[in-house]
C-alpha cells in the first residue's frame, strides 16, 4: 500500500503570547518553524514515500501553511517523484475561480504525478471571520464551489449563476492536464455526521483526517459505499490520517506520542475556540460542534483517547499498529502526521528515518483490501452510521 507524509507547521509555544496579543519576539519564531519542517519536507522523497500533503489554515499558530495550494506548489519545484494530495482546501473562505486556476498550475507543474484534492468546509471561527465569510454560508458555499470546479474540470468554456457566485463564460488557463483524475480523486474531509452522505451522494471519496475511533470509521466506510452503490458507483476505499511515532523503545515512543498529542489537542482546542460553544450553537450548519465544550479535560483521559490509538512503538510494533488500522478501515493510503505539538524536529526526523528504513518498505508489499462488509450494498444498509445525533470527538484540521 501506498505511504504519504505531511507537517504541521505548527508553533504550540506561542499560542500565550497569541492569545494575549503581546509583543514579541516569540520563544521560537515561525521562521525557524518554516525552516525546520522544510527541511523534514525534504526527506519525504529520498526516503521512498509515495507522496507529500499539505494542510490548509491561516492566521494562528495552530498550522501556518498560508495555504495548501501554495505550498503543495512550492514543494512541486522540490520534487520530482512523489504524489501530492491536499488536506484539506477549505473551498468556502476562497473565491472558486482562484482555486481552479490554482490547482490547474499545480496539476502542470506536476507533469504527470497525480494530485488528490481533499476538501472540506472548515469550522474556525477566527479564519472565517479574518476571510470576512459567513460561516453560516459554509456548507452552500462549499456545494457552490464544488460545482463550479467540475464545470472548469470538465468543460473548456464554463459560466455560473448561483447563490454566492456570478461566473462570465471564461476558461481555465493552462488547461488542466489531468482533468478527469482530478476528478475521480476528490475526496472529503468531515467531523460532522450530516456532511457523509451528501459526500457519498456527491461522488465524492473519503480522507479520514483522525476525528474519531478506528471502530466508527469501520462503520462509515460501509454506510458511504452502501449510498455510492445506490448510485450505481464503485465502492472507494479512504485515505487514512495517522499519528505515528517510531522509536527504538515502546517507551521511548509512548512518552513523545503521549506528550505531543496532548499539545496538537490543545492546539486544536485553542484554535477552534471550543470553549465558545455558543458561537457554534448559534451559526447554521455547526451546531453539532457545541457538543465539543464538554469534551474531556483530564489528562489522563485524554492521553488514552487521543495517543494510544495511535501508530506507536518500535518499528514492529508501528508496523502492526498500521496493519490493524488497515483493516477496520479498509485504507488504500496512509498520510502519516510524524511532528505535532511541541515536538523537537529532531526528534521528528529520527522517527522519520528509523520508520522509512524498517516498516515503510514492509507496508509498500501489504495488500490493501477493501473487506466485503465495507462494499457496502445497494439496499442502505450500514446507513444508520450516519445518526446525527452522533457527537463528534474533537478535530485534527
Amino acid at each position: 500500500m501506498k505511504v504519504g507524509v505531511h507537517f504541521n507547521f505548527q508553533n504550540y509555544l506561542d499560542w500565550d503570547r497569541f492569545l494575549a496579543k503581546a509583543p514579541g519576539p516569540p520563544k521560537v519564531t515561525d521562521q525557524q518553524i518554516y525552516d525546520e519542517e522544510l527541511a523534514l519536507a525534504e526527506l519525504v522523497e529520498p526516503l521512498g514515500f509515495d507522496s507529500y500533503w499539505a494542510i490548509d489554515h491561516h492566521f494562528t499558530p495552530y498550522v501556518m501553511t498560508g495555504g495548501a495550494l501554495q505550498h503543495l506548489t512550492f514543494m512541486a519545484g522540490r520534487t520530482s517523484t512523489i504524489d501530492f494530495g491536499t488536506m484539506i482546501v477549505v473551498l468556502p473562505w476562497y473565491d472558486p475561480i482562484v482555486v481552479a486556476d490554482q490547482i490547474s498550475a499545480l496539476d502542470n507543474l506536476l507533469q504527470g504525478r497525480q494530485l488528490t484534492l481533499g476538501m472540506g468546509r472548515g469550522a474556525a471561527i477566527r479564519e472565517f471571520d479574518a476571510f470576512r465569510v459567513p460561516m453560516s454560508e459554509a456548507r452552500s458555499r462549499f456545494n457552490e464551489t464544488l460545482e463550479i470546479l467540475r464545470k472548469a474540470m470538465s468543460q473548456e468554456w464554463f459560466s455560473h449563476e448561483g447563490e454566492h457566485f456570478a461566473i462570465p463564460e471564461t476558461t481555465i488557463r493552462p488547461s488542466f492536464r489531468n482533468p478527469q483524475r482530478l476528478m475521480d480523486r476528490m475526496r472529503i474531509a468531515w467531523t460532522s455526521p450530516e456532511t457523509l452522505p451528501i459526500a457519498a451522494n456527491a461522488g465524492l471519496g473519503m480522507l479520514m483526517t483522525n476525528q474519531k475511533s478506528w471502530d466508527d470509521y469501520s462503520d462509515d466506510v460501509a454506510a458511504f459505499n452502501s449510498i455510492r452503490a445506490g448510485n450505481g458507483l464503485k465502492p472507494t476505499q479512504p485515505t487514512v490520517v495517522v499519528r505515528m511515532t517510531c522509536a527504538e523503545t515502546e517507551e521511548e515512543a509512548w512518552q513523545a506520542m503521549k506528550v505531543h498529542s496532548l499539545e496538537a489537542g490543545e492546539s486544536s482546542r485553542l484554535h477552534y475556540q471550543f470553549d465558545d460553544p455558543e458561537r457554534f450553537r448559534n451559526t447554521k450548519g455547526y451546531e453539532q460542534y457545541a457538543k465539543l465544550s464538554n469534551a474531556i479535560t483530564d489528562q489522563e483521559t485524554l492521553a488514552e483517547k487521543s495517543a494510544r490509538p495511535q501508530a506507536w512503538g518500535t518499528p514492529d510494533q508501528v508496523f502492526e499498529k498500521l496493519k490493524e488500522i488497515q483493516g477496520k478501515t479498509s485504507a488504500e493510503e496512509f498520510v502519516l502526521n510524524v511532528r505535532f505539538g511541541a515536538m523537537p524536529a529532531e526528534q521528528a526526523e529520527r522517527s522519520l528515518r528509523l520508520f522509512a528504513k524498517e516498516v515503510l518498505p514492509r507496508l509498500h508489499e501489504l495488500e490493501a483490501p477493501l473487506t466485503d462488509e465495507m462494499r457496502g450494498s445497494a439496499d442502505g444498509a450500514g446507513h444508520a452510521a450516519f445518526d446525527t445525533s452522533e457527537e463528534p470527538t474533537r478535530l485534527g484540521l
